[in-house]
């Protein structure tokens, strides 16, 4: 009942008439890609939309231009301004834009000119962004995605059908309330972004701050001089259980760990286990693949009772030195900066023990490692918790935005489940 409550205020006893997209717009098209690997094609002034470049938002410039010659010569046609958009193939799919500037698009769009003497076309994009879910789940094929057809038989609610300039009333205030709904949140969550960036930036200034030494100020070795790395052996996600023997997948050691771990995530069986190498109790498991390079090096102090199975993208590393110092010096640009050109790039970037092992680490005494360390679990532990809370702060506006559209959007008789 309370879904439906400022709606009906705002409808005031008023019809509502579910319609196809089809029959509110002017017109419904999907676009083209001109021949790649002509030059004449590209490189022009018609902007050309791609699918990736459609996320709920406004468009007002796209990444890729076209000539006229690769528009004459390819199903890629001009739409005027504010139309909307709806993306129906790959990982976008579902989701929806507002050009601002005329433009052509590819094929995996499906571009709604709206008939503005029956609808607003902004009402019509914040209705279809609320039914993204569902719009999504229409999809069929291995990346669900959907067609024009689909988009045309859309249904969409037209308060007071028999009156058009009320109807248009009616929408214009759904927009103002939501547009204004949506700035305001949107300026909130840019905030709490900006707080959290500042927050991640200025953690990492002073971890990097504490680790930082003069060059006679102490020892400098080599990691490989005084510790040892040892390769995982290779297992694959399928292979990974709820229970067994604790295991560090590569791929976990983006998400999962953090400077140091006593339990694992996940398991594999022992007797796979029994086949595969092991880090023990103060080694640091360094990973050493990856999608960017930035995403290599880094280290988690192993700290659990028991050993642990490390994939063949892992190494562990045991030395003399504080794990847990280790651990975050891996983390620090200094090391980074290090084992750059060391680095093989490709589909996944790459590197192995000789390089890491070339990478010098600043060596203070044992009482001093223990200093360091125990100044930066403070500091981490303050900063995760001020993260964590931050983070949760946009996630909870998020949804309070969606709770709060949704409601706005919700009619009488509604045809359409989100």
């Amino acid at each position: 009942m309370m879904k439906t409550n400022f709606i009906s205020r705002l409808l005031q006893g008023v019809e509502t008439e579910w319609k196809k997209l089809d029959d509110v717009a002017i017109k419904i098209s999907s676009g083209g890609t001109p021949r790649t690997g002509v030059s004449e094609y590209y490189d022009g002034n018609i902007p050309w939309l791609r699918t990736q470049e459609v996320d709920f938002g406004e468009i007002w410039d796209t990444g890729v231009k076209i000539t006229d010659l690769g528009l004459k010569n390819s199903s890629a046609k001009r739409i005027p301004a504010n139309c909307v958009i709806v993306a129906m193939y790959g990982a976008t799919v579902g989701k929806i834009g507002i050009n601002k500037i005329p433009l052509s698009t590819n094929q995996a769009c499906a571009n709604i000119q709206l008939d503005d003497k029956i609808v607003n076309y902004r009402y019509v994009f914040h209705y279809l962004t609320s039914k993204y879910e569902h719009i999504k789940s229409l999809g069929s094929g291995s990346q669900t995605n959907i067609n024009a057809k689909i988009v045309k038989n859309y249904p969409i609610p037209i308060p007071c059908p028999e009156n058009p300039e009320k109807s248009l009333e009616i929408q214009a205030e759904i927009v103002r309330i939501l547009d204004a709904f949506t700035e305001l949140t949107a300026e909130l969550i840019a905030e709490l972004t900006e707080e959290l960036i500042a927050r991640k930036k200025q953690y990492t200034y002073y971890r990097d701050k504490l680790l930082t030494f003069e060059k006679d100020e102490v020892e400098w070795k080599n990691l490989g001089e005084i510790g040892k790395f040892t390769r995982g052996k290779r297992f694959v996600k399928t292979d990974m259980l709820s229970d067994g023997f604790p295991c560090i997948h590569y791929g976990e050691m983006y998400t999962h760990y953090n400077i140091w771990a006593d339990k694992s995530k996940s398991f594999v069986s022992n007797d796979l286990a029994s086949k595969l190498r092991v880090a023990n109790h103060g080694d640091v498991v360094i990973v050493a693949a990856g999608e960017t390079i930035e995403d290599i090096g880094k280290g988690t102090a192993w700290l659990g009772n028991t050993e642990v199975v490390i994939h063949d993208a892992c190494f562990s590393y045991r030395s003399t030195l504080n794990p847990k110092y280790v651990s975050y010096f891996l983390r620090t640009k200094l090391f980074h900066d290090q084992i750059k050109k060391y680095i093989s790039s490709g589909k996944i970037s790459a590197i192995n023990a000789d390089g890491l092992s070339k990478a010098r680490i600043a060596i203070p005494p044992i009482e001093e490692q223990t200093r360091i360390v125990s100044i930066l679990d403070k500091y981490e532990t303050l900063t995760s918790s001020i993260i964590e809370d931050l983070s949760l702060e946009i996630e909870l506006r998020q949804k309070q935005y969606v709770y709060y559209r949704n409601m706005l959007l919700s009619f009488p008789n509604e045809e359409v489940k989100a």
